[in-house]
C-alpha cells in the first residue's frame, strides 16, 4: 500500500509541474523517475486522482488534478483570462436550431457554461469537439440569444450567415 501511495503522490508532483498531455508522456516521467508501471495501473491511478484533461493558460491540452485554478470552469473569463474566452469562433441560426464552432476541445466547457446561464430562449445544448448544437424555443429572440451569448463568450462578435 505504502507503494502505491508513493506513487500516487509522485504522479500529482509530476502533474502539477510538468504539461503533460498523454499517459505516454506520463509513462516516461514516471520511468525517468524509477517508477514502472502498466498503461492500466496507471489509468486506475489517474481515476483516483480525479485527474482530467484540460488546457493550460497557453491553450495546450494537459492532465491536471482538482485543485488546478483551470480544473473548474470559472463564468468571469475576462477577469481570469481563462483559454476559453479564445475558443468561439461563429454562430449560425437555421429554424429553432443554432449552431456554434469553436476552436477543438471547448465546445463541451462552452456548452456547459450555456447551459449554467439558463438563457431563456435555449432549450437545450449537444456539443461535440469543436461544435454545439442549440435547441431553440419557438418565437427565440435573435438579438437577445446574442446578446446573452456575448456575454458568456466575450470575443463573440455576432452571427455569421
Amino acid at each position: 500500500m505504502k507503494k502505491k501511495i508513493s506513487r500516487l503522490d509522485l504522479i500529482k508532483m509530476l502533474v502539477q509541474s510538468q504539461e503533460i498531455s498523454c499517459q505516454e508522456e506520463l509513462l516516461q516521467a514516471l520511468e525517468q523517475e524509477g517508477v514502472s508501471v502498466t498503461q492500466s495501473t496507471l489509468s486506475r491511478d489517474l481515476k483516483a486522482l480525479k485527474v482530467v484533461k484540460g488546457f493550460s493558460p497557453q491553450g495546450h491540452s494537459i492532465y491536471m488534478l482538482p485543485d488546478n485554478p483551470y480544473y473548474r470552469r470559472v463564468r468571469d473569463y475576462k477577469r481570469e483570462g481563462s483559454a476559453i474566452r479564445n475558443g468561439f469562433m461563429s454562430l449560425r441560426f437555421s429554424g429553432q436550431l443554432a449552431v456554434i464552432k469553436c476552436k477543438p476541445g471547448y465546445a463541451s466547457g462552452l456548452a456547459c457554461d450555456i447551459d449554467t446561464a439558463h438563457i431563456s430562449d435555449i432549450i437545450g445544448t449537444i456539443a461535440g469537439d469543436d461544435t454545439i448544437f442549440l435547441a431553440l424555443e419557438e418565437g427565440y429572440d435573435k438579438e437577445d440569444i446574442e446578446a446573452k451569448l456575448r456575454s458568456i463568450a466575450p470575443i463573440y462578435t455576432g452571427s455569421q450567415q
